[in-house]
């Protein structure tokens, strides 16, 4: 990854943890820290990245959904997610959806939370 990369990731976490009102300081502890990106490790598209929590089969997602605009220019995003608070003990999974500004969704991805760890999400295209 080249320096105008790791600057565009850098300002894309800075641009999440304002959206999330948290401002540009460090996650609080009950936050996850998330990291995406795009299959094949290529550029992720331009569009908005929603990001939310999803309880399992048969459950409501259970947390609103996070997103933050892509440039077409990264090949990661990262963000910091805030958590329920919620019992933790069910299995849960975070969940990004890539949508273009119609709002035709262009890739998605998933991964479990592991307790204490980061979380490493890989968007995959969606073939209609």
């Amino acid at each position: 990854m080249g320096r105008l990369s790791d600057r565009r990731t850098i300002l894309m976490a800075v641009a999440a943890a304002a959206a999330l009102g948290g401002g540009a300081g460090p996650a609080r502890s009950g936050d996850l820290d998330v990291t995406i990106g795009f299959e094949g490790g290529g550029i992720i598209p331009k569009g908005r990245l929603a990001v939310y929590l999803d309880g399992g089969a048969g459950a409501q997602a259970t947390s609103e959904r996070t997103t933050i605009e892509s440039g077409g220019g990264s090949t990661t995003a990262s963000l910091s997610l805030p958590l329920p608070d919620t019992n933790m003990s069910a299995p849960r999974q975070i969940v990004a959806e890539l949508q273009r500004p119609d709002g035709w969704l262009l890739a998605r991805g998933s991964a479990q939370i592991e307790a204490g760890s980061p979380v490493v999400i890989t968007l995959y295209t969606v073939m209609y």
